[in-house]
């Protein structure tokens, strides 16, 4: 009688892993419209780009290492992390750079250790940060809000535009990225960053048109439908609850003790909240079953670590995010925070050697 040990994901809602992963698809679909309303077609086009990649990719990777094509191929899991590497990118960014991260996301993060289940950090992550440090230039492409822009930007604008650099009409990337008020647009997180430090003050730089009348145009948005989209992803058990809720927690905290003491140079806790890809990184990132903690309280400690990792970074790092990077250094602390929290067996004591 054989015994058969299967690699994560283990999850109990009696779903399948490919069933599982096209829920988390389904949840994110709010998300990517609001992207597309506010931005344009942009990542829309890198998703597209990331999804062909990652299917050609997985195809030759699975053949090559004589794997069942058919079952693997078709779990999910290469589409969703295309999906989450074509959100994150820059909508101006050259096509290239998509394809580039999810070679390396699906061939050297996820098979090169074996595979879904073996993989220690998230391979969209990882390919995401691969990019950010191998091509900083290429992967500051931001775009700013449709409503924001001088030049109006159709889908064959875009398509042309990351293909080839340039619109039909010879508008360049940086042509693009200047606003109505003919300021050169960054990401609500990077402008606030590079302000304070050239001194100015936080409601000083609030004053700038990519802020809006609340935290950051287009971007608040886009979080509250990533939101919307995670609790879904709650309320069907595709996710656990632990790590998002200790993420937000902990960053909430950590933002409301800096602008307690510093008000003029902290932004605010709601801000944190709805910039960025925080709410992404909540509950389509973190909650990855294969590469996060697995007990309850290592769920919460991880959620808890990455909320602190990503203020630090915001703040005193030198990238005006930080969610990818704190991924990846909880992914590399998750064994460590399971070993020291998992469930006590039944009569047994707990022994941790």
């Amino acid at each position: 009688m054989a015994f058969w040990i299967a690699s994560s994901p283990h999850n109990h809602n009696q779903q399948s892993t490919s069933s599982l992963m096209r829920l988390v698809i389904f949840a994110a679909i709010p998300g990517i419209i609001a992207q597309w309303y506010f931005f344009g077609w942009g990542n829309l086009i890198h998703i597209g780009i990331a999804m062909i990649t990652a299917m050609l990719c997985e195809f030759i990777v699975l053949s090559l290492r004589e794997k069942r094509i058919t079952e693997q191929l078709f779990d999910g899991s290469a589409l969703l992390t295309a999906m989450l590497i074509g959100i994150c990118l820059p909508a101006f960014a050259p096509w290239w750079i998509t394809v580039i991260g999810t070679i390396f996301a699906i061939a050297i993060a996820k098979h090169l250790y074996g595979g879904l289940g073996h993989n220690p950090f998230n391979p969209a992550m990882t390919g995401y940060v691969m990019l950010l440090i191998s091509f900083p230039l290429q992967m500051t492409t931001w775009q700013p809000p449709i409503s924001l822009m001088e030049i109006e930007l159709s889908f064959s604008n875009t398509l042309t535009t990351i293909f080839t650099g340039f619109t039909i009409d010879g508008y360049s990337v940086e042509q693009l990225r200047t606003s109505i008020d003919g300021v050169t647009m960054a990401t609500p997180l990077d402008t606030l960053k590079t302000s304070i430090t050239m001194g100015l003050t936080v409601s000083e730089t609030t004053q700038s048109s990519v802020f809006g009348e609340h935290f950051a145009v287009g971007w608040e948005w886009v979080n509250l439908a990533f939101l919307l989209g995670g609790i879904f992803l709650i309320s069907k058990k595709a996710i656990a609850w632990q790590t998002p809720v200790s993420f937000l927690l902990s960053l909430f905290l950590c933002s409301l003790i800096g602008y307690t003491i510093v008000p003029d140079s902290s932004a605010s806790t709601m801000f944190h909240w709805f910039s960025g890809a925080t709410m992404l990184g909540a509950f389509f990132i973190l909650t990855d079953p294969v590469t996060g903690a697995t007990s309850a309280k290592g769920r919460l400690i991880v959620g808890l670590l990455a909320g602190l990792l990503v203020y630090l970074i915001r703040v005193f790092g030198g990238y005006p995010d930080g969610v990818a990077f704190a991924v990846l250094l909880c992914n590399m602390s998750a064994p460590l925070i399971d070993q020291y929290t998992r469930p006590r067996t039944y009569g047994h004591s707990k022994d941790l050697s």
